[in-house]
């Protein structure tokens, strides 16, 4: 298992990339998702640290991935009050099309194999089906 704790900063994205980047460069059929899983984990990982933490510098979100026979799995936890996923607004519909947020949840579901809300949304479980 591979593992990142950074603190909730804005700049906090860069070192999550250079994270990714390693991945990129080590696990085989990885890289055949590289957009895919960066659009996903970045928006998820963002929303944690603006949303769940606060950008609080003083709260950690942690990343983590594995792999199994079949899927490449990430898991991102933030130490903030939680949120309830189904509350969500659809960016899809006619009233939110036109607002610059909201999109996120909506994208990583749709880039990923499987999402899963555990924690009241504090930890996020995304996992990428492994190409054959």
């Amino acid at each position: 298992m591979e593992r990142i704790v950074l603190a909730s900063t804005e700049t906090a994205s860069n070192e999550l990339l250079e994270f990714l980047d390693t991945l990129f460069m080590k696990v085989d059929g990885l890289a055949d998702l590289e957009a895919n899983v960066q659009v996903a984990i970045c928006e998820t990982f963002n929303n944690a640290v603006v949303h769940g933490n606060k950008l609080n510098f003083n709260k950690r979100v942690t990343c983590t991935f594995e792999t199994t026979d079949t899927d490449f799995v990430f898991t991102i936890e933030d130490e903030g009050e939680g949120f309830e996923v189904e509350k969500i607004p659809d960016p899809t519909l006619p009233e939110n099309i036109e607002k610059t947020r909201g999109r996120g949840v909506f994208l990583t579901q749709k880039l990923s194999s499987k999402v899963e809300y555990l924690d009241r949304g504090r930890k996020v479980i995304i996992s990428f089906c492994k190409k054959k």
